[in-house]
């Protein structure tokens, strides 16, 4: 499956580039376990902060940010199978929870839970 991690980026952060850093790695820590289980992890920002850099992004939450971080994730959950949803508050990865749910794919938030591929 291409499983979609999920959880928060921005959230709690108040935009400190130091802890943004810290929910990055929080995401990237479920990737390789999620490989070994024989699955293509994926994370929104690995496509959209390329995209929002050569956009012209200058800061978080401009105008290229606006228009290119949600709608990534968004898109990018009509590719995948499931989604993998990390805990902490976000508003953003409880949206792609809902939209995960609403296309009927599974929501995965114990690692235990996953199924191994093939």
């Amino acid at each position: 499956m291409i499983i979609l991690i999920a959880g928060p980026y921005r959230s709690g952060t108040n935009d400190d580039p130091e802890l943004i850093g810290r929910n990055m790695e929080n995401l990237e820590a479920m990737a390789l376990p999620l490989f070994e289980k024989g699955h293509v992890p994926l994370i929104g920002e690995w496509v959209a902060l390329p995209l929002m850099r050569l956009a012209g992004s200058e800061r978080i939450g401009d105008r290229h940010w606006e228009r290119i971080q949600y709608p990534v994730a968004h898109q990018l959950i009509e590719k995948c199978d499931a989604i993998f949803r990390i805990p902490g508050a976000s508003k953003g990865a409880d949206q792609d929870v809902e939209i995960a749910r609403s296309k009927g794919l599974p929501v995965f938030y114990d690692l235990d839970d996953v199924p191994h591929a093939g």
